[in-house]
């Protein structure tokens, strides 16, 4: 007798190894990928190069890729090249060769030879190349351009001191036209990052640099964005500034010996203006008084008014309490009918710094 079962497990056993050859068979008919060509290592460009000239030296600035052309990781140090050109003129090495490390943000200065840094003012092009182990490079960089030639003078005997409004900056006056940029950099700037908020004022930066102009009558210039309390330190250099091919570029002299100044406000605010005196006469059991008002004052740091009263030729008293009236307004109900009495109004700061007496006001008060 024939068993079913039996027979449908061995054409199973039969046929398996059939259908594995054939996927075997399907799989090699596949048209294989093309090999992939290996990697040169190219380290990609640089695409950020700057440059900027003061005095003699010009400093490069630009970011290692950290990828090569393959977008693989860069593995070890980069071979740098160089390359400098005055005007369209051939591509020299400025400077040996060096090795900087993937991803650095690398930084480079260059001390022009003699022949570059006088006569008319040209244009200088600086490229960056990256190479590999077999000196292959992906192309130059981004083209960063300064200008050769002669550099403008150093600026001589800069001073800085502190006014109301400002820090007064001066120094000798030279070149006409050659505008001068002060940099000035905060000394002691906040340890701790301010809460923001959207009536605070920005912080103040560490560095800043201020372009004035010049002539051979003024050598001055006023920072009014100092604030009291800080301590800076301003250094100062000429500027010169030529447009080619549609680009500005400058060309800075050297800097400056630095200044340093303490900001402090030891100044008091300016006399108020506009007192005016009206006398009121006694009636209805109404003291007699004499009101007086003036122009508020706009110091930043006005604490209040003091107020001053003088009776016929005689001198000067402070009328008003120890502290200072916050308002431009005061009530003196200390006086008597048929009287001539002047006056006169000071501002005070914060600092208990006091401004000068302000015009008087004279008023008479009515007779009973």
């Amino acid at each position: 007798m024939f068993d079913k079962r039996r027979g449908r497990r061995a054409a199973a056993a039969v046929a398996l190894p059939a259908i594995l050859a054939l996927a075997v068979a399907l799989a090699g008919c596949a048209t294989p990928g093309a090999p992939l060509p290996p990697s040169l290592n190219l380290p990609a460009q640089v695409t950020d190069l700057a440059a900027e000239r003061a005095g003699d030296q010009v400093t490069l600035t630009w970011t290692m890729p950290r990828r090569n052309t393959d977008k693989l990781l860069l593995k070890g140090f980069v071979a740098v090249h160089i390359c400098r050109s005055e005007n369209d003129g051939p591509c020299v090495a400025a400077g040996p060769d060096r090795t900087l490390a993937p991803g650095a943000s690398a930084s480079i200065v260059e001390t022009l030879p003699d022949s570059l840094t006088e006569g008319a003012r040209r244009v200088l092009r600086y490229t960056v190349d990256l190479k590999n182990r077999k000196g292959r490079s992906a192309g130059a960089s981004n083209a960063a351009q300064v200008l050769a030639g002669q550099a403008p003078g150093l600026v001589e005997h800069l001073n800085a001191e502190v006014h109301r409004y400002g820090v007064v900056l001066t120094w000798r006056p030279a070149e006409a036209g050659v505008p001068v940029r002060l940099q000035r950099t905060l000394q002691n700037p906040p340890k701790a990052k301010p809460k923001e908020s959207l009536l605070a004022p920005p912080p103040e930066p560490e560095q800043q640099n201020l372009l004035v102009a010049d002539d051979m009558q003024q050598g001055r210039a006023l920072d009014r964005s100092v604030h009291f309390g800080q301590t800076y330190i301003y250094r100062a250099q000429r500027v010169v500034r030529v447009t080619t091919g549609g680009l500005t570029l400058e060309l800075a002299g050297p800097l400056s010996a630095p200044v340093r100044v303490d900001v402090a406000d030891v100044f008091p605010p300016q006399a108020p203006r506009g007192l005016a005196a009206v006398a009121i006469a006694a009636e209805d059991g109404v003291a007699a008084a004499i009101d007086l008002n003036w122009q508020p004052d706009s110091d930043p740091d006005l604490a209040g008014y003091a107020v001053y009263r003088s009776e016929g030729s005689g001198a000067w008293q402070r009328i008003s309490p120890a502290q200072p009236v916050v308002g431009p307004a005061f009530h003196d109900a200390r006086v008597q009918p048929g009287q001539t009495y002047h006056y006169a109004v000071s501002a005070i700061d914060k600092g208990g710094h006091e401004s000068a007496r302000s015009a008087e006001a004279t008023d008479t008060v009515p007779a009973n």
